[in-house]
């Protein structure tokens, strides 16, 4: 599977790490089973998860208050990548 995986163009052209660096692998770790892996590749992959999922869900079963579940896990997982982005960057 790893040897399908598409290079980040970012890095190969400006030689740093984009946002979404990273997302490939972890999702590949996940399927493997090394759940704890895929988290330390990329910080945001399980609130990216759970963000898919309520959207998934809401499309086929509407439920109260999903603007706001829906809402918070963006929220979550925007700040997940970006502090996840600048801890990279510093280290």
């Amino acid at each position: 599977m790893e040897d399908y995986m598409l290079p980040c163009l970012n890095k190969k052209l400006f030689g740093f790490d984009c946002m979404g660096c990273g997302i490939q692998r972890a999702i590949s770790l996940i399927f493997q089973g090394e759940f704890v892996e895929a988290f330390f590749m990329y910080p945001a992959i399980y609130s990216l998860i759970a963000l898919f999922l309520a959207i998934g869900i809401n499309i086929f079963f509407k439920f109260k208050k999903s603007n706001m579940v829906i809402g918070g896990l963006a929220i979550i997982t925007v700040a997940t990548i970006v502090i996840s982005y600048i801890i990279k960057l510093t280290i």
